[in-house]
């Protein structure tokens, strides 16, 4: 799965999501952001909840974390810095025996 089909799909929840009038992901040299224009005045707190559980719904049976920070807020419009995590997986063995290791999963 693509990282930016997750993003996609959040939008789409976002903007579907009655409290919120629309809502665009934009990518700001490499950093994302998503923009969210409410209908009506909402705490950042519960607008944080609000893209925090649309992204929680979306990475469900995934090993994908998120991470979401408000960055700025302009009358009705709310901007948001937020990140899906893929993990890396370990390319070779350091010989340390580690618990992912990659010589281990192979037997």
């Amino acid at each position: 799965m693509d990282v930016e089909s997750l993003y996609v799909m959040l939008i789409q929840n976002l903007t579907n999501d009655n409290r919120i009038e629309s809502s665009q992901y934009k990518k700001v040299t490499g950093i994302p952001f998503i923009y969210i224009t409410v209908s009506s005045p909402i705490s950042i707190n519960a607008l944080e909840g609000i893209v925090e559980g649309y992204a929680k719904q979306i990475i469900k049976s995934k090993r994908i974390t998120t991470q979401t920070i408000f960055v700025r807020q302009t009358k009705q419009l709310y901007v948001f810095r937020h990140r899906f995590f893929v993990p890396q997986e370990k390319m070779f063995c350091c010989g340390n025996e580690c618990e992912d290791c990659i010589w281990k999963n192979q037997k």
